[in-house]
């Protein structure tokens, strides 16, 4: 392969894991139970072999032509970084620390210390509801508000009309170097917003995370070391802390991910474009709006099918997903899914089953050996499977 597109839909699980129970998900499946309530359309992913995929039920064209599968996640969790560095090459043997009941005073007293001021807030919550509940407070205040989710985060958030973000960016540093050990969340991040008034608040494009570096190699880095070029798109930035990137963009949203990865297939470039659209999730899925995910994924295949007339001699599209946030279901946040796989070059004729992969990382692995590489990350690639 010349040029590969590594697509992650946030969240657009294909059915819970084996140890789903483990994490209060039994039962959950993003896809399917979209695709059943929310009718997206979806014909480019159906002539992929969307519905060759166990438990997704969509209607498979005659012509389908592509490779399907799904893949184990092997590291404990359910959260974006553990997932994206998964399918990188990066297996986690525990997960990253969460804290649904609130940080421990100890950290929140060594952040007021560091920053100079109180805080408000310290529990669990999604962004529009906690500036609903203290945005107002925060105006009169000036203490930022300090909020975590079922990711592993710490986020920080803060009213641009009263503290500059340049401010914001400092504080998230500043906690970034206080949450380590036991309190070493994946990312801290900084979460601007706008407005004067209790259902005015709005969050700003400027969020900016403040991630761990990966604690392993990735496909990234040896792709790098290489001498192939690499681009982020989206959180991936973020995600792996600028590491093994080349160039990145952090695009917001995605409708301007989708144009980004559209216009990076019109370049000439050896390596991987690696996109992370994060609507499905932070929009729909913790919101628990089918209807908008459903409609998220049929804005998603229009541009897939814009992407396969661009698409190249030696390009491969590849789509996959780093945990699941089934809109239907009414236990935990995010859910512990399959991660749906699908592959496609220019050319290809024909099914190809990929099977239940042993772990994400099966995509770095692959990815490694099209671009000749010999590192395969404690996995098995599927690079014969997309190639004969």
């Amino acid at each position: 392969m010349k040029r590969v597109f590594l697509i992650v839909l946030d969240s657009v699980g294909a059915g819970a894991l084996p140890d789903a129970a483990l994490y209060g998900d039994e039962g959950a499946n993003t896809l399917a139970h979209t695709i059943l309530q929310g009718n997206p359309r979806l014909p480019n992913m159906a002539a992929m072999g969307l519905g060759a995929i166990p438990t997704i039920p969509y209607a498979i064209p005659a012509d389908a032509a592509g490779a399907f599968g799904r893949a184990l996640e092997r590291s404990a969790g359910k959260d974006t970084t553990t997932g994206h560095w998964e399918i990188s090459g990066v297996t986690l043997p525990k997960a990253f620390p969460t804290f649904p009941e609130g940080f421990p005073r100890e950290v929140i007293a060594a952040f007021e210390e560091a920053i100079g001021r109180k805080t408000l807030g310290n529990y669990a919550s999604s962004g529009t509801v906690i500036l609903n509940e203290l945005g107002e407070e925060h105006l009169k205040t000036g203490f930022p508000i300090v909020y975590t989710s079922a990711d592993s985060v710490f986020q920080i958030a803060t009213n641009e009309a009263i503290i500059s973000v340049e401010t914001l960016y400092q504080w998230s540093q500043a906690a970034r170097a206080i949450l380590t050990g036991d309190y070493a969340v994946g990312r801290v991040i900084a979460r601007p917003f706008v407005g004067d008034k209790k259902g005015g608040f709005t969050r700003t494009a400027r969020r900016k995370d403040f991630s761990l570096d990966p604690t392993g190699r990735t496909v990234l880095d040896a792709l790098v070391e290489a001498g192939y070029f690499t681009y982020g798109i989206g959180k991936i930035e973020d995600i792996f802390n600028y590491r093994g990137l080349r160039k990145s963009v952090h695009a917001a949203g995605n409708t301007a991910c989708m144009a980004e990865w559209l216009a990076a297939m019109e370049q000439d470039f050896q390596g991987l474009v690696f996109v992370n659209l994060v609507d499905t999730d932070m929009v729909y899925g913790h919101r628990r709006d089918v209807q908008g995910y459903a409609d998220a994924l049929t804005a998603f295949d229009v541009q897939l099918g814009k992407a396969m007339t661009l698409a190249r001699e030696g390009d491969l599209i590849l789509l996959t997903a780093d945990h699941g946030c089934d809109p239907t279901f009414q236990g935990s946040d995010h859910t512990r899914e399959y991660a749906p796989i699908l592959a496609w070059t220019p050319g290809m004729r024909g099914l190809r089953d990929l099977g239940t992969r042993k772990t994400f990382a099966d995509i770095a692995a692959t990815i490694a050996e099209l671009f000749g590489l010999q590192e395969r990350f404690g996995a098995e690639s599927f690079a014969e499977m997309l190639t004969t």
